[in-house]
């Protein structure tokens, strides 16, 4: 797993910055201090990208940071906020890590993190689930989110170097 880590990260530079926004890497204890919060381990993947660059988005696709510097788009704030402030709150173990840009999210399911790895959901704000099972899984683990969502769908649209394709 650690190599598909690199690989997609090494992948992910190859974007020119006009398209590629990477921000400061963490070098204190915000992880382990939200871990801690949510009462749940975050998964490895996740956690390196996170740890090399707090926050970052290609082209239109993001995935929050954490930290009082993001204000309300803060992973910790939006945590709260889709767990305990909207009409049709997501379990607690869903982590929403990235809007879809109408009011949905990309989520880690921290109920299935199995050898350091959870697989991606995606939550539909304004759908009532019956049964939780309905929620979509839509990739085994965040790096494979990442090489399909972020750089796949991006390189449908742009070049590397962030010209229309």
């Amino acid at each position: 797993m650690e190599d598909k880590i690199l690989n997609t990260y090494e992948e992910l530079l190859k974007f020119s910055n006009s398209i590629l926004n990477l921000e400061s890497p963490i070098i204190d204890s915000r992880i382990e201090d939200f871990e801690n919060k949510i009462e749940y381990k975050l998964p490895k993947d996740f956690k390196y990208f996170i740890k090399k660059n707090n926050g970052f988005s290609l082209s239109v696709t993001e995935v929050y940071g954490i930290g009082k510097e993001f204000l309300n788009s803060s992973l910790d704030e939006i945590y709260d906020f889709e767990h305990n402030e909207v009409g049709n709150p997501m379990p607690k173990y869903f982590l929403p890590f990235s809007p879809d840009g109408y009011g949905n999210h990309y989520c880690i399911d921290l109920s299935r993190i199995e050898n350091e790895i959870c697989p991606i959901v995606f939550w539909q704000h304004d759908y009532n689930y019956k049964n939780i099972s309905e929620v979509e899984t839509c990739n085994k683990n965040f790096v494979e989110w990442i090489n399909e969502v972020m750089i796949e769908w991006t390189l449908g649209e742009y070049n590397f170097d962030g010209t229309e394709k």
